[in-house]
């Protein structure tokens, strides 16, 4: 079978994001899981070194940004460019996991995961159809969970969906701990990627209209 990896590099004005991707390094698999994240900010390195691990993907993403300047576009450290960080390492993966599929064939296509942590419960349903959209009710009350901002979560999810073109969908069914809420809502979503990128053995394309 061939291998579905992919290597991409996303450079802007604001930050150097760069991404290595395998897709099939789960147990048993031939291929040993590697995961080396760093992004400069350490809760989004844990919540993307979840993804990876339960998802069993091999996933390298190295990220430099003006984090002094916000966490948006890393992640969201203080406002703004943290941010750009943030969302673009979710372009950057999306573009990386889009890649690495190559064409949406031989797969089962629809993904649905759920994982507990302690007393959160999170539900993550995935279609890998070409159709963008994204919806997530997270439920999240506190402003930062370590050095992220919160607000960047939805942002998260949103733009590895634009990228990859899955259609998203996340929700935090219940939970007291915010730290348990987002935790566990990226392990299910990566319950839910790891269902739908399983190989059925034949391949077809997963659509009545015959194309994706």
């Amino acid at each position: 079978m061939a291998a579905r990896t992919a290597t991409i590099s996303r450079k802007t004005n604001e930050t150097q994001i760069e991404v290595s991707i395998n897709l099939d390094c789960q147990p048993g698999s031939a291929s040993e899981q590697v995961i080396d994240i760093a992004t400069g900010i350490g809760f989004l390195d844990h919540m993307y070194h979840a993804l990876a691990k339960h998802s069993g993907w091999s996933l390298t993403l190295k990220a430099q940004g003006d984090l002094w300047i916000d966490d948006h576009h890393t992640a969201d450290t203080e406002p703004d460019l943290a941010r750009a960080l943030t969302q673009d390492t979710a372009i950057a993966l999306g573009t990386a996991f889009k890649q690495a599929l190559g064409e949406v064939r031989g797969i089962r296509r629809y993904g649905t995961g759920f994982a507990p942590l302690d007393e959160a419960l999170s539900r993550a349903v995935i279609d890998i159809c070409s159709r963008p959209y994204c919806v997530t009710d997270l439920g999240i009350k506190r402003e930062k969970i370590g050095d992220l901002s919160t607000e960047m979560f939805p942002h998260i999810f949103y733009s590895f969906a634009m990228a990859s073109g899955c259609t998203l969908h996340v929700d935090v069914l219940r939970g007291q701990n915010d730290h348990h809420r987002a935790e566990s809502a990226f392990k299910a979503l990566a319950l839910a990627i790891r269902q739908a990128t399983e190989r059925t053995g034949g391949n077809d394309i997963p659509s009545t209209k015959g194309v994706l």
